[in-house]
């Protein structure tokens, strides 16, 4: 799946990549070490919120997930 913005996209294949590498080969293996892929995800992120501004999409009241977030009512 593309990105929000072309400029994105190679960007969030980067980070799926690496995300689903610790998933698979860490994470899964009981491996709860810190993610190696959080400045991949702060790079995309970075990337997308500019998109999102240039394209004037409205965002208010929505809720983001990441790194270090809990999902509400947690």
């Amino acid at each position: 799946m593309n990105s929000v913005g072309e400029g994105c996209t190679e960007l969030k294949r980067e980070y799926d990549q690496c995300f689903n590498r610790w998933f698979a080969e860490k994470f899964l293996k009981g491996d709860r070490s810190a993610d190696p892929c959080s400045e991949l995800f702060l790079k995309y992120h970075t990337c997308v919120q500019k998109a999102i501004k240039e394209k004037d999409i409205p965002i208010e009241g929505v809720e983001f997930m990441g790194p270090n977030r809990e999902k509400p009512g947690s």
